[in-house]
């Protein structure tokens, strides 16, 4: 992908071209991001409808900040993407609309196409819970659900081969719940999660049947909690 430095913007060839197949996908929670979507203007979207650019001003604007400077991109949509070290302590999920018209947020349970300045306060503290959510972890990917699966794939995959000892199976636990959602919705099948996921836990030194056990319980239990909703 190539990137261009314009100042404080980094511009990738997305801007001219849709991501390709072969582009990354960022799980963002595992990787201690917050990233902030914000979406253009779309065609059904009533006239004098803001962007999601113009939505962050004014919500700046309220609350008194200026404008956070962090790592950006532009998405293939003509969007764009902030990137923000995730807040000690705090557990976000994925949010639409919370901050502001055409601003999503991606953090755990999300997703981005391959981070950035620490997240304030004031610009975290409206996504924060106020009791803990169970469905955090399985929170729906929103847009282009058959790119974001094929993406989350390989970047499960990815995490579960690199764990290191003591920590393996806690990864391929959460990367099976992580990944199973997208099976009642049909963006992934359920034995090709399986074999991907097993593969990686034996690279990561994991026996055989450990990974099989724990694989199929997760799914199961994703499966089950994630049932009806599209993904």
């Amino acid at each position: 992908m190539t990137v261009v430095d314009e100042g404080a913007e980094v511009v990738t060839a997305a801007d001219k071209v849709p991501f390709p197949e072969e582009d990354v996908g960022l799980a963002t929670g595992p990787s201690g991001l917050v990233v902030v979507d914000l979406d253009s203007v779309k065609a059904k979207d009533p006239k004098g409808t803001p962007d999601g650019v113009t939505s962050l001003q004014a919500l700046c604007e309220r609350a008194g900040q200026a404008v956070p400077a962090t790592y950006r991109t532009r998405t293939a949509s003509g969007g764009h993407h902030l990137y923000f070290t995730a807040p000690d302590g705090v557990r976000l999920g994925n949010s639409a609309g919370r901050l502001g018209k055409h601003i999503d947020t991606r953090a755990h349970g999300g997703y981005v196409v391959a981070a950035g300045s620490t997240l304030s306060e004031w610009l975290h503290r409206p996504l924060t819970p106020r009791q803990a959510a169970r469905g955090l972890t399985v929170a729906p990917v929103p847009v282009r659900a058959s790119r974001y699966a094929t993406a989350a794939l390989r970047a499960e995959t990815a995490a579960v081969a690199g764990a290191g000892e003591g920590v393996r199976n806690w990864t391929l636990v959460w990367a099976a719940r992580a990944l199973g959602r997208f099976i009642p919705s049909g963006d992934l099948a359920r034995h090709e999660v399986e074999q991907a996921l097993n593969s990686a836990g034996l690279r990561a030194g994991l026996r055989e049947n450990e990974c099989r056990a724990a694989v199929a319980s997760a799914l199961n239990w994703s499966i089950a909690n994630n049932s009806g909703r599209p993904a």
